[in-house]
């Protein structure tokens, strides 16, 4: 790999850097002083070192607000570690590819992605180590992250929290569930569902729904519990989903319960109220903040976490009424 310092551009050119991945993602935003007002509390100082850039690429869909948790955290370590973040997301895998390429082309300091489809990853990995560029992985892709030559991995093991997902629902006396995947083909949510069906000892039916199109999400669910009244609970993949099968549940005159897989602030409420049974944290912010932070440690002291042979994990953390008090505030401010 091509020296890290050999990689540096002129500040005209980094400036035009930042203007491509702006027009290049379906969201985007740059670090520095708006990272730095959104994170302020949260960082630990801020670094002297020289400025960098780093590209965030997410398969993030429209209008979900884990990905703001996730930005939020990245934004914090970018503002203690001098680092101007340029966020861009596409939930197609092959438009998530071309944002990569963007930030490739613009000779970005460091890349951090996701990796929910990593076969369409993989050319373009492979052009960012060609290129001189480390590259870190982060929420989706953790059996695929060496593979695709990645430094480092932050996130959760999907499979891990889905066996102890199921296991929480044996606790509970459930008998029949429905998995809510809210993107088919999407190896950490497919993991997710998987596990569950591994350790609980009931009925698991997976269903599929149309993750960017809430009221087809919501007509879904709700037509599977009115079919089938055997069904005694419902598990989302995501907290908005999760507060939409609430819905569903009540349409459908269904006396089903709901638990579901992360967290927002809005959920919260729904946890106290006992609406849904319980949460499973993988803590988005740090996965955010530990990715952007690996890539500064890198660039200044050649370190990688896990000694590029293991992952970071951030989860499962359970979340229910006998912890959310302490949880609440931190989901209220954003970054749980």
């Amino acid at each position: 790999m091509p020296s890290r310092r050999a990689r540096r551009t002129t500040a005209t050119v980094a400036g035009l850097a930042a203007a491509a991945l702006l027009a290049a993602g379906c969201s985007s935003s740059s670090g520095g002083k708006e990272s730095q007002e959104e994170a302020e509390g949260l960082g630990a100082g801020k670094a002297d070192t020289p400025r960098m850039k780093v590209a965030m690429i997410t398969h993030a869909a429209p209008g979900d607000t884990f990905w703001d948790i996730i930005r939020k955290g990245a934004q914090a370590a970018a503002a203690k570690d001098n680092v101007e973040l340029v966020y861009s997301s596409d939930p197609k895998a092959a438009d998530q590819a071309n944002l990569v390429q963007n930030a490739i082309d613009q000779k970005v300091d460091g890349i951090a992605l996701t990796a929910a489809k990593p076969e369409a990853m993989k050319g373009v990995i492979a052009k960012a180590r060609k290129a001189g560029i480390p590259v870190v992985g982060f929420n989706g892709g953790l059996d695929q992250w060496k593979d695709l030559g990645m430094l480092s991995y932050y996130g959760q093991d999907e499979t891990i929290a889905g066996e102890a997902f199921g296991k929480r629902l044996n606790e509970l006396g459930a008998k029949h569930t429905i998995c809510v995947i809210q993107e088919q083909g999407h190896v950490a949510l497919e993991a997710r569902c998987a596990g569950v069906k591994k350790t609980f000892d009931g009925k698991t039916d997976i269903l599929y729904v149309n993750g960017t199109n809430m009221p087809s999400v919501k007509s879904t669910i709700q037509a599977k519990l009115q079919a089938d009244t055997s069904i005694d609970y419902v598990a989302t993949l995501g907290a908005p989903f999760a507060i939409t099968a609430v819905d569903s549940v009540e349409a459908a005159g269904s006396d089903a319960s709901v638990a579901t897989f992360d967290l927002n602030k809005d959920l919260t409420d729904y946890i106290r109220d006992g609406k849904i049974e319980f949460a499973v944290d993988q803590q988005p912010y740090l996965q955010g903040y530990m990715a952007v932070d690996a890539l500064w440690l890198y660039e200044h002291n050649g370190n990688f976490a896990g000694g590029g042979e293991e992952p970071v994990l951030t989860g499962p953390a359970f979340v229910d009424d006998s912890n959310i008090d302490e949880i609440a505030d931190f989901a209220q401010k954003g970054t749980r």
